[in-house]
């Protein structure tokens, strides 16, 4: 059998293979509502043949939001919306994921093909928050946070993650990259803080950490639970690889089951080494030392590829983004490719290649 599509099992859920789609923002949600376009969008992946589908970054609060247009997670509504589209991805045979997140000092933006500016109040922008008052770049400060915020945002995960069960996914991811909150408490470039949140590595993962164990006091350990990060900031003095793997040990002790391996995001001039895998040296690095299952992810487009980096053990699940986007059947394409015999949903086996 293909390594790629060879069963996982992680705690009480199997995996048919190991091909995960990215959660990919999509910036068409009214009020944070999912709607026909995420049950299309979303669906099409299920029946696309892939083992996870993961529902893009969903804000666990307003504030949290990236754009005035993104998913939300933040009350019942927005659960109640996402339930009909968890029932279709577990229907066709894929494990149904949803990723939560609070975008930090990178919110109150437009949407990518709106401009992806940063908002001004008058254009119905927000005050952003960060472990301290350094801006993103170009965008306004943020507040530093104080402690009735730090309480604010732990519980608004821990609600967002009972939401989650509640809707029906059995796999919940937290994000802790791209430059977004959790991630801006881990990297020294955007964490200065004096108290015991800010410092020595010790105190930058103290939140985060937080994070995690209040999510797991709602979310059962019989489900797998993920953590997706940035393993390096790609700036010198900034997030690195060993700092990676140090978060990753503590992560597991506190339930994490599985490392989604991305990278950068927070500093706006990084220069990012882009190709084919390039963060597949870094997800071996963690799934090595840390001892914990990765997901490897970043410009993985094809089958043979894919393949590679699970059978020369740098990652043990593949996650697709933007090849997703162009092709929501890659996986039955890549069965194919590889010589392996899969599962086609009865309405299209007459299009099944012999």
């Amino acid at each position: 059998m293909s390594r790629l599509f060879e069963p996982m099992t992680i705690q009480s859920v199997t995996l048919k293979n190991r091909i995960c789609v990215s959660p990919m923002c999509q910036y068409s949600t009214p009020d944070g509502v999912a709607g026909d376009w995420h049950m299309v969008h979303l669906g099409s992946r299920a029946v696309g043949g892939a083992g996870v589908v993961m529902v893009e970054a969903s804000a666990v609060s307003p504030e949290g939001r990236i754009t005035p247009d993104d998913l939300g997670l933040w009350n019942d509504r927005q659960a109640e919306a996402l339930r009909p589209i968890a029932a279709f991805i577990r229907r066709f045979g894929a494990v149904a994921g949803i990723q939560i997140a609070h975008a930090g000092r990178k919110a109150s933006t437009a949407a990518p093909f709106k401009g992806g500016h940063p908002l001004s109040p008058s254009e119905g922008g927000w005050q952003t928050l960060g472990p301290s008052a350094l801006p993103f770049g170009h965008y306004p400060s943020p507040r530093s946070m104080e402690k009735t915020d730090l309480d604010k945002v732990r519980n608004d995960f821990r609600a967002s993650a009972q939401r989650a069960l509640s809707a029906g996914f059995n796999l919940l991811e937290l994000h802790l990259a791209h430059g977004y909150l959790l991630h801006s408490f881990l990297s020294p470039l955007s964490n200065r803080r004096t108290d015991a949140y800010g410092g020595p590595l010790e105190n930058r993962m103290r939140f985060p950490l937080e994070v995690v164990r209040a999510v797991r006091e709602v979310w059962p350990d019989s489900l797998p639970l993920w953590v997706r990060i940035s393993s390096t900031d790609w700036v010198p003095g900034g997030w690195d690889p060993e700092m990676s793997v140090e978060l990753c040990r503590r992560l597991k002790t506190e339930g994490v089951d599985v490392i989604d391996a991305s990278s950068g995001g927070l500093a706006p001039d990084a220069v990012i080494p882009l190709g084919p895998g390039y963060q597949t040296g870094i997800a071996a690095r963690i799934r090595r030392e840390a001892d914990i299952p990765v997901v490897a992810v970043g410009m993985i487009t094809d089958p043979v590829q894919a393949e590679h980096v699970l059978v020369t053990g740098q990652a043990d699940l593949v996650s697709l983004a933007r090849e997703m986007l162009r092709d929501p059947y890659w996986p039955l394409h890549a069965a194919h490719r590889l010589g392996q015999a899969v599962d086609w949903p009865d309405q299209y086996e007459r299009a099944k290649p012999r």
